[in-house]
């Protein structure tokens, strides 16, 4: 489907699924072409992990990343030759780019300059509210937006002083507040707040008092979530909750890993919450002594195989006939084992048996047909 604002979107079907939650919905702004808030579909997004100096490299990376599914990209601008190469990755790049900028209010200016859809900001080292409100007012007048980005281990000393280690959250949302105030003074409205800690707690305490607080749309994440493994259950744990109280309108899960890694686990929890539909999903079960085939193999291979697809499926593979078709039922596709052999079924009905090492080649004909239909088995 397509939104109005332009970019393109690969969820398919089930927008009406019935959710035990509803999202807050907040104002819309744009970011480049794309719509965020407004009651938009929850947007993902990552950040490059180049050298932003390296143009050929950012942009491979870049594009990497919108074969993922990736809607926005974030780069890190460390320097002003950094800030320079950025108007030649934006013109390469199909997806808005948002420089990152820590420090220095001259390379937001660059980056403006550059031609980059949004900046974000992180206030607590940017000292200087003239050198901000410098940088508003050139994002105000090429329509960029600005993300006021908060996080715990860069807030201003006098605020950790004045809250303490205990009410972290409370700092990170004055300090976002604060900036907020500068931004509505300028009469500056496109407008993306962050308020993120490494601490689960920590964060979606900020968030909660933030959605109170504003109206403008929310990135969430967890920052410094760690690496694959840690950061990604830390990662969904933090963002789970916010979502499943309505609250985010971009995320970006930030590991110590490949960034598509990122892109891949934010649309595993957004499908796990019911909030996007993208690709398929292959469920397995856990394996027991009941199991004759290898489930771990085969799920590895069909996630692999099926991972260029955008039209969202449910694929089971199950070990043996106790939760096979059955237990399954609800999977578009799917096979259970038996020894050295298995059924495929699709909606819990039985289409044919193969041959253990037939399975991977009969369950993706099974997919490629429901996939045609538009992912109805």
């Amino acid at each position: 489907m397509t939104e109005s604002s332009g970019v393109k979107r690969t969820d398919v079907g089930r927008e009406n699924r019935k959710l035990p939650w509803k999202r807050k919905v907040r104002l819309g702004i744009q970011i480049g072409p794309l719509r965020v808030g407004g009651g938009a579909p929850v947007v993902v997004e990552s950040m490059t992990k180049t050298d932003t100096r390296d143009v050929a490299a950012t942009v491979r990376q870049i594009r990497a990343l919108e074969r993922a599914g990736c809607e926005l990209v974030r780069v890190a601008v460390p320097d002003m030759k950094a800030a320079k190469a950025l108007g030649k990755i934006v013109s390469r790049s199909s997806i808005p780019v948002v420089a990152d900028i820590h420090f220095d209010h001259r390379l937001a200016l660059a980056a403006l300059r550059e031609g980059v859809d949004g900046i974000r900001l992180n206030p607590g080292n940017i000292s200087s509210r003239k050198r901000v409100e410098e940088v508003v007012r050139s994002a105000d007048s090429r329509k960029a937006s600005i993300r006021i980005g908060v996080n715990a281990g860069s807030l201003p000393r006098k605020l950790v002083a004045r809250f303490g280690s205990d009410a972290m959250h409370d700092a990170m949302v004055e300090s976002a507040m604060g900036h907020v105030r500068i931004l509505e003074d300028l009469d500056f409205r496109n407008i993306i707040i962050s308020a993120k800690s490494s601490d689960v707690a920590t964060t979606i305490r900020a968030y909660r008092q933030l959605a109170a607080a504003v109206k403008y749309p929310l990135h969430v994440g967890i920052t410094e979530a760690g690496t694959l493994l840690r950061g990604a259950v830390v990662s969904a744990a933090g963002i789970g909750v916010l979502l499943s109280e309505g609250i985010g309108d971009t995320v970006r899960v930030s590991l110590a890993a490949s960034p598509v890694k990122e892109v891949e686990v934010a649309f595993h929890v957004l499908r796990a919450l019911g909030l996007r539909e993208k690709g398929p999903v292959v469920i397995c079960c856990p394996t027991c002594g009941r199991c004759e085939i290898d489930v771990e193999r085969i799920a590895r291979e069909l996630e692999t195989k099926v991972r260029t697809l955008t039209v969202p499926l449910t694929i089971a593979v199950m070990g043996c006939g106790v939760n096979g078709p059955g237990e399954a039922s609800h999977a578009d596709v799917g096979i259970a084992g038996g020894k050295h052999e298995g059924l495929v079924f699709r909606k819990g009905v039985i289409v044919r048996k193969v041959r253990e090492k037939h399975l991977v080649r009969a369950l993706l004909e099974q997919v490629r047909l429901v996939a045609g239909k538009g992912g109805r088995a």
